[in-house]
């Protein structure tokens, strides 16, 4: 199950992550987004857990728990919707040339 982590504090890194949610069970992979730029944590990041039973006990424990300083919110990753990026402005209609 993929897992959304958000309200991380800038300093977590992907290990600190791992080992929070090994607590309640495997966990598959790990991974915070960075700023394309400056390379830098957005706050926010998806643990992969292959175990349900383990990503749902992990999600009730740690939703509204503090990891260095900030609450976290932790829940079931949705699939992004295809409208949500990469379209900008298409379809307006005007052309300028």
């Amino acid at each position: 199950m993929n897992i959304y982590v958000g309200n991380l504090s800038y300093d977590v890194t992907e290990e600190d992550l791992k080992q929070v949610f090994e607590a309640f069970g495997e966990v598959e992979s790990v991974k915070l987004i960075k700023d394309y730029y400056s390379g830098k944590s957005k706050g926010f990041g998806f643990v992969e857990m292959p175990g349900r039973a383990g990503a749902e006990s992990a999600i009730d424990g740690l939703n509204g728990t503090e990891l260095k300083g900030r609450t976290l919110k932790v829940n079931k990753a949705t699939p992004r919707s295809e409208g949500r990026r990469g379209k900008g402005r298409q379809g307006s209609g005007r052309r300028f040339y």
